[in-house]
C-alpha cells in the first residue's frame, strides 16, 4: 500500500515538473480575393481595366502574328514570275496570300501598265488600310496605362478619407481604426500601378510588332517596284 501512495506521489511530481508547451496558432493569413474586397469599391473599375487588358493584347497580339505569317519565299516568287514576264501567275499567287503583304502586292499587279507612280500610290494606300486594320484598339492598352494608376490615386484618397473618418467617429486614434483605411489606400494604389505597368509593356510590345510589319511592307513595295522599273533586258 505504502509503495503504491509513493508511486502516485512520483508520477503527480513528474507531471508537475514536466513543462506545458503552448499549442502553436498559425497566422491569419489573406489571399488575392481577400486583398481585393479589401481594396473597396475602388478596386472594380481596376478590375474591369485589367480584363480590358488582356483581351485587346491576346486579339491584337493574334491578329498582328497572322499579318506578319508571310512565306519568306512569297516576295522572291513574285519577283521571278514578273521577271519571267509570268504577270497572271503573279496575281494568281498574291491573291490567294490574304496577309498585309499580298494584298498590297496584290493591288500593285492590277494595276500594272498604269503610270509607277499611280501602282506605287495604289500599293501604299493599301498598306495604310491593311495597318489600321492591325492597329484597331491598340491605344486603348496606352489609354489603360494612363487611368489605372489614376484610379489607385483615387483608391489612396478614398482610404485617407475612411481612416479620417473612422477616427472623427470614434474619437480616439488606434491601429483598428485606421487599418481599414490603409488596406484600401496600399492595395488600390498596388493594382493600379500593376495594371497601369502591364498594360504599357503590352502597348510597346504590340507596337514593336507592328514596326515591323510595316518594315515588312516597305521592303515588299520596293522590291516589287524595283522589278517593274527594271530596264528591259537587264
Amino acid at each position: 500500500m505504502i509503495n503504491f501512495i509513493i508511486a502516485q506521489i512520483e508520477v503527480a511530481t513528474n507531471a508537475i515538473a514536466t513543462p506545458v508547451t503552448p499549442a502553436v496558432v498559425a497566422p491569419p493569413t489573406l489571399n488575392i480575393l481577400d486583398l481585393i474586397i479589401k481594396g473597396g469599391v475602388i478596386m472594380i473599375p481596376i478590375a474591369l481595366l485589367s480584363v480590358l487588358l488582356v483581351y485587346v493584347f491576346v486579339t491584337r497580339l493574334l491578329v498582328v502574328n497572322k499579318a506578319l505569317a508571310t512565306d519568306a519565299n512569297f516576295v522572291p516568287m513574285i519577283k521571278s514570275q514578273l521577271q519571267q514576264g509570268n504577270i497572271e501567275a503573279a496575281k494568281n499567287l498574291a491573291q490567294t496570300n490574304t496577309t498585309p503583304v499580298g494584298i498590297m502586292l496584290y493591288k500593285g499587279l492590277v494595276r500594272l501598265g498604269k503610270p509607277v507612280k499611280e501602282i506605287e500610290m495604289s500599293m501604299e494606300n493599301s498598306a495604310k488600310v491593311e495597318l489600321a486594320k492591325v492597329e484597331v484598339n491598340v491605344n486603348y492598352l496606352s489609354t489603360i496605362a494612363a487611368i489605372a494608376p489614376m484610379f489607385g490615386f483615387l483608391g489612396t484618397i478614398f482610404g485617407v478619407i475612411k481612416i479620417f473618418y473612422n477616427i472623427a467617429i470614434a474619437d480616439n486614434i488606434s491601429i483598428g481604426l485606421i487599418a481599414g483605411g490603409l488596406y484600401e489606400k496600399m492595395i488600390t494604389s498596388a493594382a493600379g500601378l500593376v495594371i497601369g505597368v502591364m498594360a504599357f509593356v503590352a502597348h510597346h510590345l504590340l507596337v514593336a510588332r507592328i514596326d515591323k510589319l510595316i518594315a515588312k511592307l516597305e521592303l515588299a513595295s520596293a522590291e516589287f517596284l524595283d522589278v517593274i522599273t527594271e530596264p528591259a533586258g537587264k
